[in-house]
């Protein structure tokens, strides 16, 4: 049984917002706090460790726990959802959103292109919002791991010296 438009239009829109979220950063608050203002419920989708080692080769810094209990704190986020599978539309399957959220940086991509053919099959609208530039979680392990090298390197010049 299909509903009115009238009934759908009294159903709140849910929208999905995934991410890795790892080393939680203002993009990310960014994606979240914009996605909030398009929706009526926001549920933030957290990828699993083990899926970021699948999909990006490498595991995340903190563990999905403690990234989900992170997104869960925000006041905007209205649930959490651990995101164990590699697609998107089975995700959907699970959770039934209305809109999902990206970073534009997907736009016109392989990968967006495919992300919306997908979900308009669906009826589900894909969002995007500006991609925080001066700052990524990639930036950041950049930046840790510059830091881990320089006492390190100090400490050996120091040795040779």
């Amino acid at each position: 049984m299909s509903m009115s438009h009238q009934e759908r239009a009294t159903e709140p829109i849910v929208g999905y917002a995934p991410g890795a979220y790892d080393l939680f950063h203002v993009g990310h608050l960014n994606i979240l706090r914009h996605a909030s203002e398009h929706c009526d419920v926001l549920i933030a989708g957290v990828v699993s460790d083990e899926m970021l080692l699948l999909t990006k080769g490498r595991a995340p810094v903190v563990p999905l726990a403690e990234r989900m209990e992170i997104v869960r704190s925000l006041r905007f986020v209205d649930d959490v959802h651990a995101e164990v599978v590699p697609d998107k539309i089975d995700t959907w399957r699970e959770v039934r959103f209305d809109v999902i959220f990206k970073g534009d940086d997907w736009r016109g991509t392989p990968k967006g292109d495919r992300l919306e053919h997908d979900f308009a099959e669906v009826g589900v609208a894909v969002h995007y919002f500006p991609y925080t530039m001066h700052t990524s979680s990639t930036l950041l392990r950049k930046a840790l791991a510059s830091m881990d090298a320089e006492p390190a390197a100090r400490a050996a010049q120091a040795l040779t010296s």
